[in-house]
């Protein structure tokens, strides 16, 4: 299915939230990731469906002033 990502369309497999982060190998670390402008808790990816036309953003902390 046709995703944005971090404004890039790209094709993914992912069902899930959860799944969409394996499959682009953001395991590990610290991610928040904002669905359609919301984001969504780590707790929630598991179980945060990921469909067609969906808008995501994929964001690390950084430290800096």
């Amino acid at each position: 299915m046709l995703v944005t990502i971090n404004g890039e369309q790209r094709e993914v497999q992912s069902a899930s939230v959860a799944a969409l982060m394996t499959e682009l190998d953001c395991t590990g670390g610290h991610f928040a990731v904002a669905l359609n402008y919301d984001v969504v808790p780590r707790g929630k990816w598991d179980e945060t469906p990921v469909t067609a036309g969906d808008e995501i953003e994929i964001l690390t902390p950084r430290q800096g002033g």
